[in-house]
């Protein structure tokens, strides 16, 4: 290997593993519910911190999920779901989500919405979209989903996923025109 340059207080870390784990604990997710529905036609879902804009020509969005999490073989087989953005009001959402799956919707603060998706009013925002691909990557996978339309709430500091801990986005440090 060559000769490593001064890289200041930097610290190398050489097993990928530990790599990818540090270098994303270090950065800041927004914080996303994701709810969808069962062959059966029941509520299912989860907490996400991979949300992202694809582009909007055509709108679509992906996220990301592993295949073993209790909601993906109904991910695989659903045809829509519902992406819901949170504040920092949200907390205890994103807990129950990210909770045991038998206990997700056992609060009596959601409502069915379009598509029949289970919908978490006091979200700041929700897209709704269809299914298009699912695409498997070793023990996990990419969602990419076409978005359909959106319901916006009140607009409020996003609740974000740093260090392990969930946290608010705090104060503008600088407005883009």
């Amino acid at each position: 290997m060559d000769e490593m340059p001064n890289l200041g207080d930097l610290e190398l870390i050489s097993d990928p593993a530990d790599a990818l784990r540090n270098v994303f604990r270090r950065h800041a997710s927004g914080v996303a519910v994701i709810t969808l529905l069962t062959e059966a036609g029941d509520p299912a879902g989860f907490t996400a911190t991979s949300v992202t804009s694809l582009g909007t020509n055509p709108p679509l969005v992906s996220f990301n999920v592993a295949r073993g999490a209790s909601s993906f073989s109904s991910l695989e087989k659903c045809g829509y779901v519902a992406i819901h953005t949170l504040g920092e009001d949200d907390l205890a959402l994103a807990q129950q989500m990210a909770g045991a799956a038998e206990n997700r919707f056992k609060a009596d603060n959601w409502v069915r919405a379009i598509h029949d998706l289970a919908v978490f009013p006091q979200a700041s925002s929700i897209l709704i979209g269809r299914i298009r691909q699912v695409i498997s990557v070793e023990a996990n996978a990419v969602v990419i989903v076409d978005v359909e339309q959106a319901l916006l709430g009140e607009e409020k500091a996003g609740l974000l996923y740093l260090q392990r801990s969930y946290r608010s986005t705090g104060e503008v440090l600088a407005q883009n025109s």
